[in-house]
């Protein structure tokens, strides 16, 4: 395939993560050594910064400053929540956007995010097909939810699970401090994918987690969850649970249902409010002393904690995303392949479809769920376990985190 030139547009898209920038740093450095690619541009708040013709030049960034992205938690270019129609019905959207492409001579879109940004991605790589314009369209995961398509994990899933299995180290710490006993419930992100939740059971796996781990993929039952807890605090004067937010009763419905009226932009129910319902019942049932507890966004902020595993594989991840589209390769998204060399995890790159990756969840194996249905199986943990591996090296500044200060000069 003959060489292409142009600029390339990298976009951020959904919620952040701790490590999504190191992403956007892999392919704002690969692309500005390509000698393919003329202008790095980076938009502002993701697919709207394009319509909106909102864009960073990353050139006019200090290199240095542009380096500490890789120790920098959420989305430094500003992420969006922008659900585009589909182009059949309304290309109006697909037609601004092709007239911002050609404005920039924008050849290499790249765009960083989960599910329903793959979806963007896809939509806006077959509008480009269709209308012959010549652009190559490469999807950079990100989601704590760790719940992509075709890929072994997620870039920022695994910060997102070491910073959970170690709060709930902690808390485990805390909730036995007195000689009164004590319920705590903590409530973890997932709507439908419980793997953020199972990652409380490495807390557990290391002596001092959780009793009773609740994911989406089973159904929830109240009157037996009330049981356990009241079983478990009656044995040992303290229980620790760890519970999915998207937890579901057989019929389908939220135990959380409490926002449901509420979306966001991609239309999903905002659940919330679960820890305190569920500690209600059960101080109602048993009397004790409950403490509900919402890790909240600090799940996915929590760059403190981050795995340096993680760091380095979603830079990788970004890297590979501009050497695949520059090689001639388009319409695809950059997954993880786990193999195994002399007894020692290895990550590597592979290519997926974006249209077998739009909108698909990838749920937890039922298989690493116990027979309870509140609890993982070894095969999780040794999933996981490679995955949070190593400590980074993090620039300070007094002994605090120092953070990329970005220019944001736009392009012109």
């Amino acid at each position: 395939m003959s060489e292409l030139k142009g600029a390339c547009i990298i976009g951020q898209s959904g919620g952040p993560t701790s490590v999504i920038n190191a992403s956007a740093l892999g392919v704002i450095e690969a692309a500005l050594e390509n000698s393919s690619i003329t202008r790095v541009l980076g938009a502002e708040h993701g697919i709207l910064g394009v319509l909106n013709d909102r864009l960073f030049d990353m050139a006019e960034e200090d290199p240095e400053e542009l380096a500490l992205l890789k120790y920098t938690p959420s989305s430094a270019l500003g992420a969006g929540r922008y659900t585009m129609a589909d182009p059949d019905l309304n290309d109006t959207d697909y037609k601004r956007i092709l007239e911002i492409f050609k404005k920039y001579d924008v050849r290499y879109f790249f765009y960083n995010g989960g599910n329903d940004s793959m979806d963007t991605c896809n939509k806006i790589s077959k509008y480009m097909q269709k209308v012959g314009y010549e652009c190559r369209v490469m999807g950079v995961p990100k989601t704590i939810d760790n719940d992509l398509y075709g890929t072994d994990h997620c870039p920022g899933y695994a910060s997102a699970a070491k910073y959970i299995a170690t709060s709930c180290m902690e808390v485990y710490q805390d909730s036995r401090v007195y000689d009164t006993g004590m319920v705590a419930i903590i409530e973890i992100m997932g709507r439908h994918a419980g793997w953020l939740a199972a990652s409380a059971s490495l807390a557990s796996a290391h002596g001092c987690g959780p009793d009773l781990i609740y994911l989406p993929e089973t159904d929830f039952d109240m009157e037996q969850f009330l049981s356990d807890v009241d079983r478990i605090y009656k044995e040992k004067g303290n229980c620790l649970v760890a519970v999915s937010e998207g937890i579901h009763y057989p019929d389908g419905s939220f135990v959380a249902e409490a926002c449901t009226s509420a979306t966001d932009g991609f239309g999903h129910a905002q659940l919330g409010g679960l820890a305190p319902t569920l500690a209600d019942l059960v101080k109602t049932r048993t009397g004790a002393k409950v403490r509900g507890i919402e890790l909240s966004l600090l799940q996915r902020c929590g760059a403190h904690l981050a795995s340096k595993t993680d760091i380095d594989e979603s830079y990788m991840a970004g890297v590979a995303a501009v050497q695949s589209a520059v090689s001639g390769i388009t319409d695809k998204m950059v997954g993880f392949e786990r193999i195994m060399e002399d007894g020692k995890y290895v990550c590597n790159i592979k290519l997926l479809d974006l249209t077998d990756v739009a909108n698909t969840e990838k749920k937890v194996p039922l298989e690493w769920i116990n027979e309870a249905g509140n609890g993982m199986t070894q095969a999780y943990i040794d999933y996981v376990l490679p995955l949070i591996q190593g400590e980074p090296d993090r620039p300070m500044s007094n002994s605090l985190p120092r953070f990329a200060q970005l220019k944001k000069v736009y392009a012109k």
